[in-house]
Parts: C-alpha cells; sequence; structure tokens
C-alpha cells in the first residue's frame, strides 16, 4: 500500500510536464487521497516551481477541493441561481439544520461532509443535490430527509 507522500509523488511524476498542470495535479491527488493534505503543497509548488501560496490559493478557490478527508457519505448542495429560484434557500437551512454544520464541514458523528456545489445539470427540476456522486432532483425538505436516512447517513 502506498503512503500518502508515494501517492502525491506519482501524480506529479504523472502530470509535472502537462501544461497547465496545476488543475490536473490537484485533481489526481483527490481522487487518489480523498483530499489534498496540507503536506503536499510544498511538493506541488516545488514540481511546479510556484510558491506555496499560489498552489493554496488554488485549492481554496475551488469549493471542489478539500483540505481534509471527507465523511463516508458527502452531501452537496446546488448553490446556482437556477436551484435557488426554486427553493434551494430553504432547503440549505433544513440540511445545515439536519446535519448541524455548515458547508465544509462534517456532521458532529463524523456520517456526512456537507458541500456546495455550482450545477449539477438539472437546472429545470431543481433544487438538486448530489449523495455519494448521485443526484437527485426536486428535492424537497422531506426529500432530503428520506435520501439521508437511505444512504446511512440518517439523523
Amino acid at each position: 500500500m502506498q503512503t500518502p507522500h508515494t501517492e502525491v509523488a506519482a501524480v506529479l511524476d504523472a502530470h509535472r510536464e502537462t501544461p497547465g498542470a496545476m488543475l490536473p495535479i490537484l485533481h489526481a491527488i483527490q481522487d487518489r487521497l480523498g483530499h489534498i493534505p496540507a503536506d503536499a503543497v510544498p511538493l506541488i509548488a516545488d514540481a511546479l516551481n510556484v510558491s506555496r501560496a499560489e498552489v493554496h490559493g488554488v485549492i481554496t478557490y475551488y469549493d471542489h477541493f478539500r483540505q481534509q478527508p471527507a465523511a463516508r457519505h458527502v452531501v452537496q448542495v446546488c448553490r446556482a441561481e437556477a436551484c435557488q429560484a426554486r427553493g434551494a434557500d430553504a432547503l440549505v437551512g433544513h440540511v445545515r439544520q439536519s446535519l448541524g454544520c455548515d458547508f465544509h464541514g462534517t456532521s458532529a458523528d463524523g456520517k456526512v461532509t456537507l458541500e456546495p456545489v455550482y450545477c449539477l445539470g438539472h437546472c429545470a427540476v431543481g433544487p438538486n443535490i448530489a449523495i455519494d456522486d448521485k443526484s437527485y432532483a426536486r428535492v424537497s425538505t422531506a426529500r432530503f430527509d428520506a435520501l439521508l436516512q437511505a444512504c446511512g447517513g440518517e439523523r
């Protein structure tokens, strides 16, 4: 089994010569490890000959990248305008209360991480969420509760 450091090194070896390599590297590391560990930042900076601040800036700019491991289940709520127009703000309030955490947080029981997403591609049938990368449309508060319970992240 490879360590996180060797996983990062393998990604850097595979992508360092790719034009615009920063995003492909960050995606590959998160795909392998589930997040971008803090100790990967200097390795990425050295490989790409950029500052650590630049790497950190890219990681923190994009909501997709995690700096901490996610829980077993990841709930994403669409924050795009179309979903907001269809009631996503009320759903967000319910989801936050149900999970007891805000975006980029994990429920107290450690089962569910909550993340924003800015379009799941089903704009006409919002509000939309994804649970563990499976999209759901027309999500009401009651439907959210049922979906959460069905995935094992019940409250």
